[in-house]
């Protein structure tokens, strides 16, 4: 269970970093590409649709569409091109409309009507070749509304800022949590250096208690034997002091002949 718990925790935290990546690159390219003319991707335009002028057919407000760079000689009848407006209206903005017909200006330049399909109205100027961005190839739904939200200090904290700081405050957390760790097997390892001089120390202080009880043991074993030959030695010196009881020949003639001069006398 708990191994589960880890892949799903991984499994997150990295689709986490995965959208604010998204998030943080899609945020520039919207800012430096879309609504451009000047700049493209890969030869692909994107502009985010403001108004409803073509909902009836192709897109509405809020979707972000595809324009590719063309020739504009390729152009016909029925194709959506994007264009810069020369109408009073919308003097230099981007438009996207459909082409009813080719046309030449009233300066003899080849151009075409365009119109919105919601409406019907045709445009009030001739698109002429130099204004033409590209052709309309593609939508991505309300792809717009999200990317104006990214543009926006709201969208910036929520979608940018806020996951950066969930992944450094998940990471602060891990540190925290490696640390602890760290030192709790520091703690342990010096823990168990510590009992284990105490159990070398303890056994040092056992050996040294056997040997000297060994040592008495020996001393103790050793007593007996070295007093015996002591005594036995004591014995014969005792000898000379009954000696004196003991009566020699030598000292019994001399009795004999001093008891003579007594009588004599």
């Amino acid at each position: 269970m708990k191994k589960t718990l880890n892949i799903i925790k991984t499994v997150l935290v990295w689709l986490i970093i995965a959208i604010a990546v998204f998030m943080m690159i899609f945020t520039i390219i919207s800012v430096r590409n879309f609504d451009r003319n000047d700049r493209d991707i890969f030869g692909f335009k994107m502009f985010i649709v403001q108004t409803d002028s073509m909902k009836k057919t192709h897109f509405d407000a809020g979707d972000l569409i595809f324009v590719k760079q063309v020739d504009p000689t390729t152009l016909k009848e029925g194709d959506v091109i994007t264009y810069t407006s020369l109408n009073e209206h919308n003097y230099g903005e981007t438009v996207t409309h459909r082409i009813r017909s080719k046309t030449i200006d009233a300066e003899g330049n080849y151009g075409f009507i365009t119109y919105g399909t919601t409406t019907g109205v045709d445009d009030e100027t001739v698109v002429t070749f130099p204004y033409i961005s590209g052709k309309y190839v593609g939508k991505i739904p309300n792809a717009g509304h999200f990317f104006n939200f990214l543009k926006t200090p709201q969208g910036y904290i929520i979608c940018i800022f806020v996951p950066f700081m969930l992944l450094i405050i998940y990471q602060g957390i891990n540190c925290i949590k490696l640390f602890r760790r760290y030192k709790k097997e520091q703690t342990a390892e010096i823990e168990a250096e510590r009992q284990k001089i105490e159990a070398e120390r303890a056994e040092s202080q056992r050996v040294l208690e056997e040997l000297q009880a060994l040592k008495a043991q020996l001393e103790a074993g050793n007593a007996p034997a070295a007093d015996k030959p002591l005594d036995e030695a004591a014995e014969p010196a005792e000898a000379p002091a009954e000696a004196p009881a003991q009566e020699t020949p030598a000292a019994t003639e001399t009795a004999s002949e001093d008891n003579s001069n007594g009588t004599a006398e």
